[in-house]
């Protein structure tokens, strides 16, 4: 019998909703096909850590180079690293042990039943993966763009928000980029207000979400 685990990352700004939603998904899945479901590993931790800083995946790491481990079931291809690189390496990583990843929302396994690389899985993975970094390259391009028309047609005095107004979020992070690239550096909340002159933690906290949300870290 084939022996699954599900590995679910959530990051701290997650929906907890969702995420249970998905797990039981998966759960379901595993009975559908008639898996051994060993473990499920759950990971609260940013996308943009390492593997060494990401507790719950050492230990399924772990336990897949003792051999106790076949399949590890996925949402989505973010929840095995958020960037590109990371992704594809923990992907290797796991072929390299002859251990498959299910990917549901893609309905994708990366192993044949005989564990020899799946072509046209790993080729779609690696598609999937370039559309995602472009996708994120062109936001945060329109972004940068849209706010500098915004500052040429309205001025340098006009940047300001009246009281009441709501700063649209692509403005928003243009103004706080330097926060964005201290959180994709894994720095905490506490050293980014220092290094960026004592940004409130407030406005980091909010910066974070926004750029979660938009899938920027």
């Amino acid at each position: 019998m084939i022996k699954a685990v599900i590995y679910s990352r959530v990051s701290s700004e997650g929906n907890r909703q969702d995420t249970d939603r998905q797990t039981k998904e998966l759960i379901e899945y595993s009975k559908k096909m008639g898996y051994e479901l060993v473990d499920v590993y759950e990971e609260k931790v940013s996308g943009y850590k390492k593997n060494e800083e990401r507790p719950v995946f050492s230990r399924m790491l772990d336990e897949i180079e003792k051999g106790n481990i076949d399949k590890v079931l996925v949402w989505e291809l973010s929840r095995i690293g958020r960037s590109v690189i990371q992704s594809l390496q923990n992907i290797q990583l796991l072929t390299d042990r002859k251990v498959s990843i299910y990917i549901k929302n893609f309905n994708l396994e990366t192993l044949n039943e005989d564990k020899t690389p799946n072509p046209l899985s790993m080729f779609m993975v690696q598609i999937l993966f370039s559309v995602a970094n472009m996708e994120s390259q062109l936001t945060y391009s329109r972004m940068a763009s849209g706010y500098r028309a915004y500052i040429k047609k309205n001025g340098t005095e006009s940047v300001g928000r009246k009281k009441g107004s709501v700063e649209p979020e692509d403005v928003f992070l243009e103004k706080h980029k330097d926060v964005i690239k201290l959180l994709k550096k894994g720095i905490s909340i506490r050293n980014i207000s220092k290094l960026t002159g004592n940004k409130s933690t407030n406005t980091i906290m909010k910066v974070k979400r926004t750029a979660l949300k938009l899938e920027m870290i």
